[in-house]
């Protein structure tokens, strides 16, 4: 057994330890008896010297690692300062710094404040906790300034179809407040790098806004900045029904499927895979930056980098061992996200489905004659197989299945990559020469309007999506068990392939 399947073991394990714990409680009194037996068995494995029993212990070990990690992000969550004031229908003071990008909504802003002191009956108390508060869209307040806030605390609510405790626990934030007064004492007290990328994106946002005209520029606002705070959601719903909502945010699905098609695209403009995989990595490097770097982000490049190292190895092995590394780390950190964070499941979905089934669709394309322009069926390939590996996520946690995404997609998304790069240079270039700008909008305007053109046409359709409500878990692990089937299948067809050819 080599180091890396022993390591992949290693990582396997944790993760299982992680989803384990996420699903029951795993109780001191079992987690010791673990503990007890596999020094047991390991003391065996190690006098008989048997390698294999001895790495099969070390997995049991990282099982409870897993679980381990995650209780200790519970008991973060159960410590929590100022979760005992939630509820309690009673004003108090807070201080504290906005440690985020403020979410603009199309009527209020919420702040994510990280709070550095309580003041409760005059007595001040320290505290280092976050809350999300939800206010006016003006006066304005930014990343890093310093504010009193004066309101009561409320836990997060759990709507019918959305769990929105969950959504906010994964981020740390434990307690909301909704409308209270706010106080500015000092500005920009945060990270002086992270003020300047926030400040260009919000003269890129302007730049955007005042060059180009509605909904085109809101639509470039979320493709390349990841805000989709002020569209209306009646776009966000049209988008939805025909499943290219995830173009419209920074979510780790789209970076991840980004990433992708642009190693492809660059492929197919003639880059070497080495230049491709350098010149890809540096472009998504950037967007995150550029977008703010926000911690969704930020995840989706570690899954997104990983995966085009994968690619570039050009082994399944080896590039689905690079995933299971890169969600490990991403868990050591954040635990919660296996379980509460969509975005984390859909971005690892993303990838294992372009490492798995995007070459049987390719297998399928190769049918089709004719030459392939600029890598489009690699590029086709890639946005199906994501699209059909995330779909029973989508299906049970939103339950609407767009019928006609995968030919939406397939009409998109080889597009995106463009696009994203000529907004870029739209909006850099006004900075310092108008006239070319001008030409960079234009070019904008036209892919904008094709694709609000297409989700446009394909939503009025009646048949564009099913409703289905509350999908058993059953499903989910029977289609997923079923496309484990087909790729098994594939693969061995291929080997015989091989097999007889040599």
């Amino acid at each position: 057994m080599t180091l890396s399947k022993i390591f992949f073991c290693f990582c396997s394990a944790f993760i299982v330890g992680v989803f384990l714990n996420s699903i029951f409680f795993v109780s001191q009194s079992v987690k010791l008896g673990f503990l007890f037996s596999g020094l047991f068995f390991l003391l065996i494995a190690l006098m008989r010297k048997n390698k294999k029993l001895t790495v099969l212990i070390f997995c049991f070990f990282s099982i409870l690692g897993g679980i381990l990690r995650y209780q200790i992000a519970e008991f973060k969550i159960l410590n929590n300062s100022l979760k005992e004031y939630n509820d309690k229908n009673k004003k108090i003071d807070l201080i504290g710094i906005v440690v985020q990008e403020p979410e603009i909504k199309t009527d209020k802003v919420r702040l994510k404040v990280k709070v550095e002191e309580l003041i409760i009956n005059n007595e001040k108390k320290n505290v280092s906790d976050k809350i999300l508060v939800t206010t006016n869209l003006y006066p304005k307040y930014s990343y890093g300034d310093k504010i009193k806030i004066k309101g009561k605390l409320d836990s997060p609510a759990i709507f019918e179809e959305f769990n929105y405790r969950d959504y906010l626990t994964r981020q740390g934030v434990y307690s909301v407040m909704y409308w209270p007064e706010i106080e500015l004492i000092i500005k920009n007290q945060g990270n002086p790098v992270l003020a300047l990328i926030l400040s260009f994106k919000e003269k890129l946002r302007t730049s955007i806004n005042q060059n180009l005209a509605w909904p085109q520029a809101l639509i470039l606002e979320g493709i390349i900045l990841g805000e989709e705070g002020r569209i209306s959601e009646t776009f966000k719903e049209k988008f939805n029904t025909v499943g290219l909502r995830h173009i419209t945010a920074v979510s780790g699905m789209h970076i991840t499927i980004l990433s992708a098609i642009l190693m492809q695209f660059l492929i197919g403009l003639g880059f070497w895979r080495n230049q491709a995989f350098y010149l890809t990595i540096i472009l998504l490097i950037l967007f995150i930056i550029i977008v703010g770097l926000p911690s969704s982000a930020v995840r989706a490049g570690i899954m997104g980098g990983f995966f085009l190292l994968g690619q570039k190895i050009g082994r399944k092995n080896s590039a689905t061992r690079i995933m299971i590394f890169a969600a490990t780390l991403i868990l050591i950190f954040n635990p919660l996200l296996l379980r509460f964070d969509v975005g984390f499941q859909l971005s690892f979905l993303a990838i294992a489905g372009i490492i798995y089934l995007s070459p049987i669709f390719l297998d399928w394309f190769k049918r089709i004659p004719g030459k392939d322009f600029l890598n489009l069926k690699n590029i086709v390939a890639m946005s199906l197989a994501a699209q059909v590996f995330t779909l029973p996520i989508l299906v049970y946690n939103f339950g609407t299945v767009s019928v006609i995404a995968p030919l939406v997609n397939v009409l998109v998304l080889p597009f995106i990559s463009f696009l994203t790069g000529l907004g870029f240079l739209f909006g850099l270039t006004s900075f310092v020469f108008q006239p070319l700008a001008l030409i960079f909008s234009w070019l904008c305007w036209f892919f904008l309007t094709y694709i609000l053109k297409i989700v446009d046409w394909f939503s009025s359709l009646s048949f564009s999506s099913i409703i289905l409500k509350d999908v058993h878990w059953f499903w989910l692990i029977s289609f997923y068990l079923i496309l484990g089937l087909l790729i098994w299948r594939f693969q061995e067809k291929n080997k015989l392939k091989f097999l007889n050819y040599r």
